[in-house]
């Protein structure tokens, strides 16, 4: 009798790393080309600091079925919008360059999206929300620790006041039920996950 072995394939985490150093706009370029060439490896620039990040399939699957909510959701409430999926968003003068997850023009497209949404599984991340003040995104989504933290642009007088503001609804969606969206997206089946919010808004457009 012959004895078959499954080979069971493991899927590494999510990892950030910093390369040491410090490094000028015309270094990050080489090495940005280099990486893009050869690898899936996520890579961001901040001024002269480098940060990687591998992505594993946690990472994903919160990316893949946040995105398809959202766009349902505007689909269904009438909003024009337009995908800018992980376009990247760099600047030598701003002295920045990064990749979003997920990024939307709502309305008319404009230079910047509207929303930028970032999926982080480990914690930490250099520039968090400086990366975005630069090119003045409205708001960004952070889905962090099992929840989504949302963070709005204020605009200001001078550029030194300028900020983002932590707030508990988006003000770019403001009819969203958030706690529908982050319980779906803790939902161990994709199905189910997407079953529950489309029945959820079905539900209230017919009240």
């Amino acid at each position: 009798m012959s004895v078959q072995f499954v080979e069971k394939t493991i899927t590494p985490p999510e990892q950030k790393f910093n390369l040491p150093g410090n490094y000028s706009w015309e270094e990050f370029k080489l090495i940005q080309d280099v990486i893009h060439s050869s690898s899936r490896l996520k890579i961001t620039y901040l001024d002269g600091f480098i940060e990687f990040m591998t992505l594993g399939e946690r990472h994903e699957k919160i990316k893949t079925i946040l995105g398809f909510l959202i766009e349902f959701y505007l689909v269904q409430k009438q909003i024009e919008f337009t995908p800018a999926g992980s376009a990247t968003r760099e600047s030598e003068i701003k002295g920045a360059s990064f990749e979003p997850d997920e990024s939307y023009y709502i309305g008319q497209q404009k230079e910047h999206p509207d929303l930028a949404i970032e999926i982080n599984i480990t914690s930490g991340s250099i520039g968090k929300l400086e990366r975005y003040k630069r090119f003045q995104i409205r708001e960004v989504w952070f889905w962090e620790n099992q929840e989504i933290a949302i963070y709005h642009f204020r605009d200001a007088d001078n550029l030194e006041t300028i900020y983002y503001e932590k707030i508990n609804q988006s003000e770019i969606l403001p009819e969203l039920d958030l706690r529908l969206l982050t319980r779906c997206l803790l939902m161990s089946s994709s199905l189910e996950a997407m079953t529950a919010f489309l029945s959820a808004n079905d539900r209230r457009r017919l009240i």
